[in-house]
């Protein structure tokens, strides 16, 4: 089984991942268009060069990798994609994988955004493009303040919705990086780094100021329309 994970940043994606990869059965790949989409996007990403020099930045190439066999040895391989990243790029190998859509509250996303990259825009925050990836690869909605509320309940609902096995291995892993981590991890990944489970449930929503008001009130009908399908 290939999964194709999607969602934003700051989604709880990188636990997610880690949670996935924590079992003896599957592959991992972080962001796998991420270098290509910083070189032909033009963005000014933390550690942009570093991350094109390090990561295949050819699209096509990227794709075919997508489409090609589970590496590893392994029977099952989870990719975590970032809707943003996908203007322009090949997207046919996702015919072939489970698609599942990762999605957490705008206002959540947008402080923890904020906190590693400043004025963040619809665009960066990526709930209109992954509504875009929805509409073309739709899949079971996984909410989480769900997963986070209760790690074990969910995955084992998704694990059912998807026809995979659970396994308790995917509730905890060892602090630390990961082999399968982009070179960005030092930027991006310092909570999860320091983790070694799902944390736990998130308190009242993050105060917002400003801009980032307008900005979460214009993310909000993408949200609520894949919060309304979520499991």
């Amino acid at each position: 089984m290939k999964i194709a994970m999607w969602s934003g940043p700051r989604n709880l994606s990188t636990a997610m991942m880690y949670a996935f990869g924590n079992r003896l059965d599957f592959a991992a790949w972080d962001e796998p268009f991420y270098a290509a989409y910083l070189k032909r996007s033009g963005r000014d990403h933390p550690m942009r060069d570093h991350i094109i020099a390090s990561h295949d930045a050819d699209p096509a190439s990227v794709g075919e990798k997508c489409a090609g066999p589970i590496p590893d040895g392994k029977t099952h391989w989870y990719m975590k994609h970032m809707g943003i990243h996908m203007d322009g790029m090949p997207l046919d190998w996702a015919e072939g994988c489970v698609n599942i859509h990762l999605i957490r509250h705008p206002a959540r996303v947008i402080a923890s955004y904020a906190a590693k990259r400043e004025n963040p825009t619809l665009h960066d925050i990526g709930f209109s493009q992954q509504v875009e990836i929805f509409d073309r690869f739709p899949g079971p909605v996984i909410d989480s303040a769900d997963i986070r509320r209760d790690p074990k309940g969910m995955l084992m609902k998704l694990c059912d919705e998807i026809g995979l096995g659970f396994d308790p291995a995917m509730l905890s892993w060892q602090a630390g990086p990961r082999s399968f981590d982009g070179v960005w991890a030092t930027h991006w990944y310092g909570a999860v780094h320091q983790s070694s489970a799902f944390a736990k449930a998130e308190g009242l929503l993050p105060d917002l100021n400003g801009k980032a008001v307008e900005l979460c009130a214009q993310a909000m009908p993408f949200y609520e329309r894949l919060s309304a399908v979520k499991l």
